[in-house]
């Protein structure tokens, strides 16, 4: 409690030193410590926003994986997602794909400048990506063999082997200045995106300004304030007024407060139950952790969880109703197959384990097999709330099918080596498809980024993911990846392998002053924070008749 006091407090002070710093001569603040002036006795439109999120950014450099899932803000890209997920142009006029697939050539436009003056070229788009496949960030450019700029409006890019979530990963990516790139740009970026960079200080706020001379449509927000607060500080500050729109959590979201709205946007930031697929052997992966279970490696088990476990009484135990069941990786998009959606049928997920032989002999209320209890360990990162309640809203309902699963808090240092050998309430999203690949392709497996933990294996899955990957058209590609999770007799959904038992995809929520349009917001991916900022070149402020 006294550790929360203290957070408020220290919000409350840093958002008053931003009030005092908004104001200018001759105008005085509103409640959020935006600058307004009264003229004949109205109000001048506004046109500043002060936002509350919880993550803070690494660096503001794109080379080093600023931006990638979500938008740079302030750089550009070549292409950038529509509201479908589709792509259009940015930077780029056009582009085209050669027959074999390996060769992605677009022209830029000619009129883009960087907020220092400078023009932007293709020599520009080489310097990107060659830096950011050097500095091995988040990004993933190994399928990238070069890129090269025969004039300075041409960028080719060759690729090592087809590759048709290229487009995805260039709309993430920001393009730098090679002029003025350095080791310290992270911290005082130059771009050509629709806002430019004016001030960031650590551990408490980023301010942005629109770009005048941005070649797209110029923001309405001439003022952007990011401050990043935990979600007790973030709520604090609403009450009092400090913020325009605040994230909030599932517990704190049913609260009323004057003049803000909640906001609860659908997501794809899915949690789930990773369970080891395979029986503990003694063997141990390349970093040398133990893996395998001898009880969830039996998919009568994972199935009778996944059929057996009601994921709106979870969404409504543990986040209040702000969620949706969940059934996949990628529900929502293009690429996801339908037909991974199932029922909660108790009865069947009994029979699946009473034909499988499980038996609860001794009466305790656990079946067994073998002599083997139907019991394991699920893990959860300790001060996580949100994985916390529903790993335990989950181990409730196993506990009525005769499943006994033990919830246990702990860091991820810890998770990190335990996760090969026990269950973790996990949770994942991207706009993406390549993170199918990385979940579920025996390549990934048994590593240390926690995208393939439960050692996941399918020879036909593995196929319809490499031909996804290899795809040279839209279509062939989503068909491939809808097939690696259910081809009507296999696949990763939870009625083929069930490597995971999907469980919900927790909505984002928001306290938003009324008046604030945040337009219409893209499905969102893992992480609350930088999602809602995709579109922040199309927010505005509803005038007051």
């Amino acid at each position: 409690m006294k550790k929360q006091m203290v957070s408020l407090l220290l919000g409350t002070a840093m958002i008053l030193g931003l009030m005092t710093g908004c104001g200018g001569a001759g105008k005085e603040t509103n409640a959020a410590g935006l600058a307004q002036t009264e003229t004949a006795g109205e109000s001048e439109v506004k046109n500043e926003v002060i936002i509350s999120i919880s993550s803070e950014p690494d660096s503001l450099d794109p080379c080093k994986g600023w931006g990638h899932g979500t938008t740079p803000l302030v750089q550009s890209t070549l292409v950038e997602y529509k509201q479908d997920m589709s792509f259009q142009n940015d930077l780029a006029t056009e582009y085209n794909l050669s027959e074999d697939g390996l060769v992605w050539t677009f022209k830029i436009r000619n009129d883009v400048k960087f907020t220092d003056g400078e023009a932007l070229t293709a020599s520009d788009v080489v310097f990107t990506f060659n830096t950011a496949k050097s500095s091995q960030s988040s990004l993933d450019l190994t399928f990238m063999d070069k890129v090269e700029a025969p004039d300075e409006e041409t960028v080719i890019f060759t690729l090592k082997k087809p590759t048709s979530t290229f487009l995805n990963t260039v709309a993430t990516v920001g393009i730098v200045p090679e002029h003025a790139y350095d080791e310290d740009y992270g911290i005082h970026p130059i771009g050509s995106g629709p806002f430019k960079f004016v001030q960031w200080n650590k551990q408490e706020q980023l301010i942005l300004e629109a770009n005048e001379d941005y070649y797209g449509t110029v923001p309405a927000m001439k003022k952007v304030i990011i401050v990043f607060q935990d979600e007790d500080a973030a709520f604090a500050a609403v009450k009092a007024g400090q913020v325009d729109i605040g994230l909030t959590a599932a517990t704190l979201a049913t609260n009323e407060i004057d003049g803000y709205k909640v906001k609860a946007i659908t997501t794809v930031d899915n949690r789930g139950l990773t369970l080891p697929a395979s029986p503990a052997e003694g063997k141990m992966t390349e970093s040398g952790y133990p893996y395998g279970n001898d009880v969830t490696c039996h998919i009568e088990i994972r199935q009778a969880l996944a059929y057996g476990l009601d994921r709106e009484m979870i969404a409504d135990a543990a986040l209040n109703g702000f969620a949706t069941p969940c059934y996949s990786e990628n529900d929502g998009f293009p690429w996801n197959n339908p037909e991974v959606k199932i029922e909660t049928d108790v009865d069947y997920a009994k029979q699946l384990l009473a034909d499988a032989g499980w038996a609860d002999t001794d009466g305790d209320g656990i079946v067994e097999k073998d002599g083997l209890k139907a019991a394991f360990t699920c893990l959860y990162p300790s001060g996580d709330s949100v994985r916390q309640a529903i790993a335990m809203a989950a181990a409730e309902q196993a506990k009525t099918l005769g499943i006994l699963m033990n919830v246990e808090g702990t860091s991820w240092d810890d998770i990190s080596k335990r996760m090969f050998s026990e269950a973790v309430c996990m949770g994942w999203g991207s706009s993406n498809p390549y993170t199918t690949y990385c979940l579920f392709h025996t390549d990934n497996m048994l590593k240390d980024d926690y995208y393939n933990p439960e050692g996941y294996s399918n020879p036909v899955v593995d196929g319809y993911l490499n031909g996804a990957m290899e795809a040279l058209t839209v279509e062939e590609a989503n068909k491939n990846w809808q097939l690696s999770q259910w081809d009507g007799t296999t696949g990763t959904a939870m009625k083929g392998d069930c490597p995971w038992v999907w469980l919900v995809n927790i909505q984002h929520l928001y306290y938003a002053r009324e008046g604030l349009n945040i337009g219409e917001q893209q499905l969102h991916a893992h992480g609350s924070s930088m999602p809602l900022l995709q579109n922040l070149k199309d927010w505005t402020w509803e005038q007051e008749e």
